[in-house]
């Protein structure tokens, strides 16, 4: 896995629908206004990294769930 992240990664404003992320260190990265659309991510470290509003997860799996399944049922959840 990459070592030594960057004191800030910002990714804003892309479309990365179909790419293919493996052995990458994203922690402490922001997302906002991406397109994750069958995404693929593996080997990934996403430590306190964060997805803001605005991100298209339509057809992204974690493990095999769909991640809009997954986030419509954590929104679902009484708190």
């Amino acid at each position: 896995m990459a070592t030594g992240p960057k004191s800030r990664f910002a990714v804003d404003d892309v479309n990365l629908s179909g790419a293919l992320f493996n052995n990458v260190n994203l922690a402490g990265a922001r997302f906002t206004d991406i397109n994750f659309s069958a995404a693929f991510f593996d080997n990934i470290n996403f430590t306190n990294a964060a997805i803001g509003e605005n991100c298209n997860f339509s057809g992204m799996t974690i493990a095999g769930i769909p991640v809009a399944d997954l986030l419509a049922t954590y929104l679902s959840k009484p708190k």
